[in-house]
């Protein structure tokens, strides 16, 4: 029998470890404990996880639709602090690495260039569902300004999990369905507006 309510064919067609890992996060959804699990999940997926906290912020949303909004903010508390954690790992450990490869010498090009389009990668990246673990640590090779990361993690990361909260709450269950199989087309389409905002007001 499925361990979730919420999974799907699609789910089901899964590669083993992924549907393992899916089931366990939702696991955690349901549990006593849930807020605190999500916001470790939050916090790991910033830097190490692979599964995304979305996977329990949705169905917990929908069984507390009146707490959306509080899940919404320990998952943006989590994650950027997490976020912190792999800036550290790109910072310290990174130049290593990069020099043990034989890539040293394109590390200060990577620096150079990061420093003038980082901010956009974090807006645009933190949105979508590609893996903010991967953000972070860039961030942290690059040397970016440390402020700059923390404003736009917090700006892409509560916008991220805020949109979704409150859909769901709004809605109920027929937004979590489409918000789950459409999570890329509904984030990076939000994305999209806030770039456009952004560059709205610049030039206005």
């Amino acid at each position: 029998m499925d361990s979730s309510p919420f999974a799907t064919a699609e789910d089901s067609a899964k590669p083993g470890w992924l549907r393992r890992l899916y089931d366990f996060v939702m696991r955690l959804a349901a549990s006593p404990k849930a807020e605190l699990w999500l916001a470790l999940v939050s916090f790991a997926e910033s830097s190490f996880f692979p599964a995304p906290p979305d996977l329990m912020l949705m169905p917990m949303c929908l069984a507390r639709r009146d707490r959306a909004l509080r899940y919404a903010l320990i998952c943006t508390v989590a994650s950027v602090l997490g976020g912190l954690l792999g800036y550290a790992i790109g910072y310290y450990l990174g130049d290593g690495l990069l020099r043990l490869l034989g890539m040293g010498a394109k590390l200060e090009a990577f620096q150079a260039l990061y420093a003038k389009v980082g901010v956009w990668v974090i807006l645009i990246k933190g949105l979508t569902p590609i893996p903010y673990k991967l953000i972070t640590i860039a961030s942290g090779v690059a040397h970016f300004d440390l402020g700059v990361f923390v404003a736009a993690s917090v700006a892409t990361r509560s916008a991220r999990f805020f949109l979704v909260a409150i859909l769901i709450k709004l809605f109920g269950a027929p937004v979590q369905a489409f918000v789950e199989k459409r999570l890329t087309l509904v984030t990076t389409g939000f994305a999209i507006l806030v770039v456009l905002g952004i560059l709205a007001l610049k030039f206005i």
